[in-house]
């Protein structure tokens, strides 16, 4: 089984991601890590992405995630995973791989771009990914304003009964 953590820049993908991976014992997978040095770069200098850029790190996403189906194992990934047309890019096995959308308020997801240090997304970005949102119909919708300890609790009570299932993590 693999649990897809999704949401734009700021709703805490990473940080909610590992502590859910860490509660179920799976692998975690940071989907920063899947893009190539040259959307790396047009990021940082804070020029958003467009489709023809998404499309080797949502392919790079996908061979991650059918890698780990194909062993049996088990994985938390984080994806923006924005529009209808990139999940379907990523997700061979809808049987197999279920979407966590962490949601919320414009003001809060400015906040937490703006303590953000280090990181190549920058926060004036956010309004093209929030123009470019396509909120999933089949998803467990978990809103941001809750602790990201409650977020993971709330995870592993809707998909921890899929430790057993599907493999060892």
């Amino acid at each position: 089984m693999i649990l897809i953590i999704m949401g734009v820049a700021g709703s805490g993908k990473t940080t909610v991601g590992l502590k859910a991976a860490e509660a179920l014992g799976w692998e975690f997978c940071d989907a920063d890590d899947f893009h190539p040095r040259e959307n790396i770069a047009k990021m940082s200098a804070g020029i958003p992405l467009n489709d023809e850029d998404r499309a080797p790190w949502l392919a790079a996403i996908r061979a991650g995630i059918d890698s780990r189906l194909a062993r049996g194992q088990n994985a938390v990934f984080t994806c923006s995973a924005l529009k209808e047309a990139y999940r379907r890019a990523i997700i061979a096995d809808p049987s197999q791989v279920r979407l966590v959308y962490l949601e919320g308020d414009f003001r809060l997801l400015q906040r937490r771009l703006g303590q953000r240090q280090g990181h190549f997304m920058k926060p004036e970005m956010l309004q093209s990914q929030l123009a470019a949102l396509e909120p999933p119909q089949n998803a467990l919708r978990l809103d941001i304003a809750e602790t990201p300890d409650a977020l993971a609790k709330r995870i592993l009570a809707a998909f921890g009964p899929l430790r057993a299932a599907g493999g060892a993590g």
